[in-house]
C-alpha cells in the first residue's frame, strides 16, 4: 500500500478517479478483438494496400473530428460530449464490424470510429482539469496499466478463435465489445461531473454558435506555434503515433504471413507483452514522477523500441525466442515512453484554453501522421517487414529529438509555491 502508484490510485478523487477506474472496462473488450483486427480484414479479402488506405482514411477523418472537438467540448461540456460521442465512435463501429461482409463495411466503421478524437479531447479534459500536477504521470501510468492488464484476457480471444474459427469468433467478440463498452460509457457518465473549467466554458459559449467558436481557432493556432513546450511534446507524439498506426495495422499481418505463426497465437504474444509491460509500470513507474525529467526515460525507451523493431525485421520464420524478446523489449519501451509523452503533452497545454489548444495540437498531429498508413501499406505490399524498418528510422529520429528538446529553456521549471510573510 506504500507503493507510489498504489498511493496515487487511492488519493485520486472525483473525475480523475472515475476515469482511471473505469478504463479497465474499455481495455478488456478492446484487447479481445484488437490483436486479430488486421487478419479479420484479410479474411474478407481486404488487401495490404486497402488496410493501409483504411488507416489513412481514418486519420483524414480524425483531422476534422479533432478540429471540431474543442468547440464541441466547450459548448456542450466535457461529460455530455464524451457520453454521446463514445456511443457513436465505439459502440456503433463494433456493431458494423460484427456484421461486416466486405471492404465497404470497414470503410463505414473507419469513418465512425475516427470520431474518437472528439471523445479523446473530452475525456482528457474530464480527467486532468481537476487533477494535481504531481499525479499526472501516475494517472497516465495507471491508464496504461489498466489497458495492458486487460490484455491478459487476450489468450481467451485466441482460444475462441482457435475453437470456433476466426470470422465467427470475431463476430461474437465485437458483439461483446458493444455491450461492455456501452456499459463503460454509462457508468462514467453517471459517476462523473462537469469540471470547473468545463462549466465556465459552457457559460461563456452558451450564446455562441459552433461556427463562431471555430473562427477563433486562428488565435489558438498562434498559441500552438509560439509554445515551445507544446511543439516539443507534439514532435514526440508524432513518432509514437506513427508507430502505433503502423504496428496496429501490420503487426498481425507480419506475424501470421511472413513469420509463419498461427492466427490464434497472436493473443499469446499480446499477453506476454502485457505481463511485461505491467511489471515494468510497477518497477519503473515510481521513478517517473516528474514529467520535466524526461530525457533518460525517453532515450532508453526509444532505444528499446529500435531493437524490438530490428528483431521483427531480421528474424527468421517461427523464431519463437526472438519474438518473445521483441515483444518484451517493446513492452518495457512502452512503459517508459507512453506515460512520459502523454504527461508532457498534458503539462504543455495551457489550462484556460485546454480544449481548443488540445484540439489544434491533435489536428496538427493527425495531419503529420495521416500519410503513414498509406505509406506503410505500400511498403507492406513490397515486403511485410518494411513497415517495421520505417519504425526503426522513426525511433532513431526520436533519440535525436529528445536531445534537442532536452536542452535548457524548452520546458520551464515547475512553478514554486508562493510564500507569504507571517
Amino acid at each position: 500500500m506504500n507503493h507510489p502508484l498504489i498511493k496515487t490510485l487511492f488519493e485520486l478523487k472525483g473525475n480523475p478517479r472515475i476515469t482511471v477506474w473505469t478504463e479497465v472496462m474499455f481495455g478488456i473488450p478492446y484487447n479481445l478483438f484488437a490483436p486479430f483486427f488486421s487478419v479479420y480484414m484479410l479474411a474478407f479479402g481486404v488487401t495490404d494496400q486497402q488496410i493501409g488506405a483504411l488507416a489513412s482514411l481514418g486519420l483524414v477523418v480524425q483531422i476534422f473530428s479533432a478540429l471540431l472537438s474543442g468547440a464541441i467540448v466547450d459548448k456542450f461540456g466535457r461529460r455530455l460530449t464524451l457520453f454521446i460521442n463514445d456511443i457513436l465512435c465505439w459502440s456503433v463501429p463494433c456493431l458494423i464490424w460484427a456484421f461486416a461482409q466486405d471492404f465497404r463495411y470497414f470503410i463505414a466503421a473507419a469513418v465512425m470510429s475516427s470520431l474518437w478524437r472528439i471523445s479523446h479531447t473530452a475525456w482528457t479534459c474530464l480527467m486532468v482539469e481537476d487533477a494535481e500536477e504531481r499525479h499526472l504521470v501516475h494517472i497516465w501510468t495507471w491508464i496504461m496499466i489498466f489497458a495492458v492488464c486487460s490484455a491478459f484476457f487476450a489468450p481467451l480471444g485466441g482460444w475462441i478463435v482457435d475453437r470456433y474459427g476466426l470470422v465467427p469468433a470475431l463476430r461474437w467478440l465485437f458483439g461483446f465489445g458493444f455491450v461492455m463498452l456501452t456499459a463503460k460509457f454509462v457508468v462514467l457518465y453517471v459517476y462523473s461531473h462537469e469540471t470547473t473549467r468545463g462549466v465556465q466554458r459552457m457559460q461563456e459559449t452558451r450564446h455562441r454558435s459552433l461556427v463562431s467558436l471555430l473562427g477563433e481557432y486562428r488565435s489558438v493556432f498562434g498559441q500552438l506555434l509560439h509554445s515551445r513546450p507544446l511543439l516539443a511534446a507534439l514532435a514526440l507524439m508524432v513518432i509514437t503515433n506513427i508507430y502505433s498506426t503502423v504496428s496496429g495495422s501490420f503487426w498481425g499481418v507480419l506475424f501470421t504471413t511472413k513469420l509463419g505463426f498461427a492466427d490464434s497465437e497472436i493473443s499469446t504474444y499480446v499477453a506476454i507483452r502485457s505481463i511485461v509491460m505491467t511489471l515494468s509500470f510497477f518497477v519503473i513507474g515510481p521513478r517517473l514522477t516528474n514529467p520535466r525529467r524526461f530525457r533518460l526515460p525517453l532515450w532508453a525507451g526509444f532505444g528499446l523500441f529500435f531493437v524490438s523493431q530490428l528483431l521483427l525485421v531480421t528474424m527468421p520464420p517461427r523464431a519463437v525466442a526472438l519474438m518473445v524478446v521483441s515483444v518484451m523489449l517493446e513492452a518495457v519501451a512502452s512503459a517508459l515512453v507512453s506515460p512520459m509523452t502523454e504527461s508532457l503533452l498534458a503539462l504543455s497545454l495551457e489550462s484556460a484554453e485546454r480544449a481548443r489548444v488540445s484540439a489544434m495540437a491533435y489536428v496538427a498531429l493527425i495531419i503529420l501522421i495521416s500519410p503513414f498508413g498509406w505509406i506503410a501499406g505500400q511498403l507492406s505490399a513490397i515486403d511485410r517487414a518494411l513497415p517495421f524498418a520505417l519504425n526503426m528510422g522513426l525511433f532513431a529520429l526520436g533519440i535525436l529529438l529528445v536531445w534537442i528538446i532536452g536542452r535548457p529553456g524548452i520546458f520551464p521549471p515547475a512553478p514554486q509555491p508562493s510564500t507569504q510573510a507571517e
